[in-house]
């Protein structure tokens, strides 16, 4: 297993260089990118002439300029081995649009994203384990019943879309949370159990946006999986030998069907500190999620590399996670 283990890892490199040699040949090509806007700001500058009639507003010697500068005037794949040491070496870059470094921007919103990520995956974890157990063990009964249209509902309906109507309702019509942001406008001057309640009170909306989605897929996974090792023979023969129903579930059946629910955790790990960006646009919280959609918006290709590099190697190690979780749940697995 260690070999194994290790090899995942060395397979991390390869990987990585993929996926960041694909976006950085993305953003090489595709329009619109630092040089165009220089020229577009240029151009909206000049006054006096009809726009049809402007013309280049910049020389050719500051467009190269501009090139030189950004980092367009070499080869592609110069450029990306040049920005992939800069990577090594813990730099970043710095973004085309507010010129600050890259590596900076994205760790003063790491805070935020993790901290409404961890409440979130302690949420679905804690909630979808026990309520799909219920649900498996009274299958049919109206407590399953109502709980799954209540489930299901909450799938069918996209997190940010649940955002927005419970901003329009809860915060638009009747004011019981504030309509956005991570602290209210009067942060500072509260003590700290003013500070607290204010954090709290912009927190319930966007975690229910958040979970709404995960309830339908880890409580279904948790009741089906709770089931299937219900109706298998050792579950049967256990009970058969006097072995007390309950005691049966949380000693033999939990810990088996606990193992489909290992291979997804540490692909959550991603979704803990890169946020959604619908959601944090809804709420207008400065986390990750948003920085990476204005970004990509607003063509600042470092930021948008920068927040790959992070949300990729953070997708790779998860999906090694995931294999640790499932060789601790289930300890027949060897993986060769």
């Amino acid at each position: 297993m260690k070999a194994y283990f290790i090899r995942r890892l060395l397979l991390v490199i390869p990987t990585f260089i993929g996926i960041t040699v694909m976006v950085f040949a993305v953003t090489r090509f595709v329009p619109g990118g630092p040089v165009e806007r220089m020229i577009a700001e240029a151009r909206s500058q000049q006054t006096g002439m009809v726009a049809a009639d402007q013309g280049q507003p910049l020389s050719e010697d500051q467009i190269d300029e501009l090139r030189r500068y950004y980092g367009f005037d070499k080869p592609l794949l110069q450029s990306y081995v040049s920005w992939l040491a800069k990577v090594v070496k813990g730099d970043l870059g710095t973004s085309t649009r507010y010129y600050d470094p890259v590596l900076q921007m994205i760790l003063d919103r790491l805070p935020i994203s993790l901290y409404f990520g961890l409440i979130s995956l302690v949420l679905v974890y804690g909630v979808c384990i026990p309520l799909g157990m219920a649900k498996a063990v009274r299958h049919n009964s109206r407590f399953d019943n109502v709980s799954s249209l209540l489930v299901f509902t909450g799938y069918a309906i996209p997190g940010w879309v649940i955002g927005v109507l419970l901003l329009l309702l809860f915060s638009a019509r009747w004011e019981v949370f504030p309509l956005g942001g991570f602290v209210g406008d009067f942060y500072d001057e509260m003590d700290a159990w003013g500070k607290v309640k204010d954090v709290v009170w912009h927190t319930v909306l966007p975690v229910i946006s958040y979970v709404a989605g995960s309830f339908a897929v880890m409580t279904m996974l948790m009741k089906n999986t709770l089931m299937d090792t219900l109706s298998a023979d050792y579950m049967r023969t256990a009970v058969a030998k006097g072995l007390p129903f309950r005691k049966a579930v949380f000693r033999h059946a939990l810990r088996n069907s606990l193992i489909p629910l290992a291979t997804s955790f540490g692909n959550n790990i991603s979704l803990i500190l890169t946020g959604s960006f619908l959601i944090e646009k809804v709420f207008n919280i400065d986390g990750m999620g948003l920085l990476g959609y204005e970004s990509v918006v607003e063509r600042d290709y470092p930021v948008v590399l920068g927040v790959l590099v992070i949300s990729s190697l953070l997708f790779l190690v998860g999906n090694i996670l995931s294999d640790i979780c499932v060789a601790l749940t289930d300890p027949r697995v060897t993986f060769e």
